[in-house]
């Protein structure tokens, strides 16, 4: 017996525990479990509520071996392998109750509680409800207010024990609160079953934070359920199923607010200057304002609004459109599209140019841009034509400016009471900055090069004149080793390795064709910046990210942006917007996305490479950038690095998008998961926290 007392090695401080209720050597054998091992939570979600009236059969005390030590030492607690199931039992059947209050309030009220949740979470959801920002520390703070967000906060947060008992009350829908009735029952059907947030970033503290999760079901195979996983363990006949964490993304709570757009579909507005289907519209754009969105953008269409004569405007369409808009108490960016609408990736209507420059144009083709083989393209009116009176009289740019001149008087309340946020004022096809290198009705298709569109009599006498004043009147043509639509770098002898886009002329005529776009874009910007002024303005600057990765750019060459490897075409760009005080619309790639429409390594693309050095020119000339998914985004990747490039970690100056403009309204997007995920993703734009779900 003394071997075994040594063994032990007991002391004479262990007399003094021996009269221990079993419910602190309980609490202090669970604090030991806690930090020796990760324990499963068990959630609830139709569990029912284990029986409690036995329980006092285990409120005994333990029976121990009194075992003197050598040394006369007292006495060693040693308690059966019996009463530490009884224990591990009884911390379930707490747990258990809990859950079912949780469970409660998961399905009656909406509240996203996670996995282990507690009566601080619960606070939380509260005051997340009421408009403010909760952080994992506790620090709780305004939404609106991030500048002055604390920065301090006690790191170790005590957080009450899951074994509380709260009523389950019946609350007020909080986190779908936004949502019609219609899309809110649906919803809640998935809070019902397995649709519980893992571990959260309203944890306490990453050391107390369980490693795994755990669900209680009643019946069932969890093992054939491919949601669950990891081990298995019963409780009164109720199956345990650890599963996996799910890995944390970035938090966004406190981060500055970056207002979100929804742009409208393309033919919201029909032909006729009629607003297409109000009812339904009204319908979605109130599930919209319940999620918060900000306002949506539309494009008001040169040829629907002059369509039959000039000077003869027809907004009657926009007007009751407008009207549903400002009753939502929603903001409006407009964009003032002088381009042709179909035939483009993602065009789903036909809206040509006004009927009467289509006119003019039949008799004189050259009013539209020109490629080498002669062939038109209708889609917007050649610069050349910027400073030709051949519009009844009239020059484009002073057909542009009394357009939205029209526009500003018709709709000049909306200015004043700041509705209309920003006027996007479209400068080439699709309303971008660049020529109309790649069409697909001539037969381009991705990853072409595209070609040159400078062949109309007006440009060409533009080119004429730069070769003379260069003293090389023989330079006065467009090159003629450039390949076609579809031609890679490689193939042609101006834009290979070394090819002649590097050479005297090449730089000269890449000089010319490029400032050729930028002037116009001086002039437009300097019109529209008269027309609206005491308002933001922005213009679109193209994303052409193929053949990035070669020497020439070939196809930012093509479409007037001179950006070869030697060459930053981005500058200039930025010091026109610079002047005239407008802000830079540029589209993201959504990486999720890039991978199912194009092939990267074939194009040798690079669309982060791309967006690097057109958003760090921009916030380099303190140029506000606002931006747009460039496919339709549904998934959370994809949200998630819209994210990351509307508000950079990595920035030391804090930069961020001014604003970001989702494309677009769709059915697809009304839909209840979808609309869960966008949801999620507006409120991290507005730097709010999110509860994250397990997928």
């Amino acid at each position: 017996m003394a071997t075994e007392m040594q063994r032990f090695g007991t002391s004479e401080e262990d007399d003094d525990e021996m009269g221990m209720d079993v419910k602190e050597e309980d609490d202090d054998d669970e604090d030991d479990e806690e930090k020796n091992m990760v324990t499963p939570a068990v959630v609830g979600v139709d569990v029912g509520i284990l029986s409690t009236s036995g329980s006092n059969r285990y409120m005994n005390h333990q029976q121990y071996q009194d075992q003197p030590t050598p040394q006369g030492g007292g006495v060693r607690r040693c308690r059966p392998q019996e009463e530490k199931e009884r224990t591990k039992l009884r911390e379930r059947q707490r747990r258990a109750i809990t859950a079912k209050i949780l469970a409660g309030l998961r399905r009656h009220g909406n509240y996203n509680l996670r996995v282990r949740a507690d009566i601080n979470d619960v606070i939380a959801a509260l005051a997340r409800e009421a408009g403010w920002v909760v952080l994992p520390d506790g620090t709780t703070f305004p939404s609106r207010s991030q500048g002055t967000r604390p920065t301090g906060g006690a790191p170790n947060t005590a957080v009450m024990s899951s074994s509380s008992q709260m009523p389950a009350q019946h609350t007020s829908p909080t986190s779908l609160r936004g949502i019609s009735p219609g899309y809110r029952s649906t919803v809640e059907s998935h809070m019902k079953g397995v649709f519980v947030p893992a571990s959260s970033p309203y944890d306490a503290s990453s050391g107390a934070r369980s490693q795994t999760s755990a669900m209680v079901r009643d019946g069932g195979d969890p093992q054939n359920d491919p949601l669950l996983g990891g081990s298995i363990d019963s409780v009164d006949n109720r199956q345990v199923v650890d599963m996996p964490t799910k890995l944390q993304g970035r938090d966004f709570a406190g981060t500055p607010y970056v207002p979100v757009y929804v742009m409208l579909p393309l033919g919201v507005v029909n032909m006729k200057c009629e607003l297409v289907d109000p009812d339904g519209l009204v319908k979605q754009l109130k599930i919209l304002k319940s999620i918060n969105v900000d306002g949506i953008m539309v494009d008001c269409w040169w040829g629907i609004v002059e369509a039959h004569a000039p000077q003869e405007y027809n907004w009657n369409g926009y007007k009751r459109l407008f009207q549903i808009v400002r009753e939502l108490k929603m903001r409006l960016q407009v964009v003032m599209s002088f381009h042709e609408c179909g035939g483009n990736v993602g065009d789903d209507v036909c809206i040509p140019l006004p009927q009467w420059v289509v006119e003019i144009g039949r008799s004189n083709p050259d009013i539209f841009f020109t490629d080498r083989a002669g062939r038109r393209d209708p889609e917007c009116l050649s610069w050349g034509v910027d400073k030709e009176r051949v519009l009844r009289g009239r020059t484009a740019v002073e057909v542009y400016f009394d357009y939205m001149r029209s526009f500003r008087v018709e709709f000049e309340e909306l200015f004043e009471d700041g509705a209309i946020s920003m006027i996007v004022v479209g400068l080439g096809p699709c309303g971008e900055l660049r020529y109309p290198s790649n069409p697909v009705k001539h037969g381009w298709r991705h990853p072409g090069i595209g070609e040159f569109q400078c062949y109309d009599q007006y440009m060409l006498k533009s080119l004429q004149k730069a070769a003379e004043l260069r003293g090389h009147s023989f330079w006065a043509q467009g090159p003629d080793n450039t390949g076609s639509y579809n031609s890679r770098p490689h193939e042609t002898g101006f834009f290979c390795e070394g090819g002649d886009y590097n050479g005297y002329y090449g730089r000269f005529f890449l000089s010319w064709y490029s400032q050729f776009l930028v002037d116009h874009g001086d002039r437009v910007l300097s019109l529209a910046k008269l027309a609206f002024e005491g308002t933001s303005i922005a213009a679109k600057v193209p994303s052409i990210n193929w053949w990035y990765k070669t020497a020439s750019h070939a196809a930012e060459l093509t479409a007037g942006i001179y950006n070869s490897s030697n060459r930053d075409g981005y500058a200039s760009i930025m010091v026109m917007l610079k002047r005239h005080g407008a802000a830079l619309c540029f589209t993201c790639s959504e990486m999720s996305t890039i991978d199912h429409h194009m092939d990267i390594s074939e194009s040798l693309a690079d669309p982060q490479g791309l967006a690097w050095q057109v958003l760090n020119a921009a916030w380099d000339a303190l140029i506000p950038i606002a931006s747009e998914n460039s496919f339709p985004c549904l998934d959370r990747e994809a949200y998630s690095y819209l994210l990351e490039r509307a508000k950079p970690v990595s920035d030391p100056d804090g930069r961020h998008f001014s604003a970001f403009t989702y494309l677009r309204l769709s059915p697809l997007l009304m839909e209840t998961q979808n609309l869960i995920e966008f949801e999620s993703f507006v409120k991290r734009m507005h730097g709010e926290a999110v509860l994250e779900y397990q997928t």
